[in-house]
């Protein structure tokens, strides 16, 4: 009798939930280089201290980079859940 062993099904390295924190965490670094970019002035001739030591610039867009660099951390290091266990409990 010949008897078909059952192949395991490997499991992906990162789940849905991985992907989704990954994509916050992508945004919220964009939001936060997008917040420190500079803009143009209005006279390339003049600096305007107040526009680029804003509290935007020095303190927010870093804390925002932080938090998303972050967020990737704990998106690549969650253990995905394990979908086979579901199924079976």
């Amino acid at each position: 009798m010949i008897t078909k062993k059952k192949q395991a099904i490997p499991n992906p390295l990162f789940g849905k939930e991985n992907f989704t924190w990954m994509l916050v965490g992508l945004v919220v670094m964009s939001i936060g280089f997008f917040l420190m970019a500079g803009g143009k002035s209005a006279d390339p001739t003049k600096f305007n201290d107040n526009e680029i030591y804003s509290f935007t610039r020095i303190t927010l867009s870093p804390f925002l980079i932080i938090t998303g660099f972050v967020i990737e951390i704990f998106a690549i290091m969650k253990k995905p859940k394990d979908s086979m266990d579901a199924k079976n409990s």
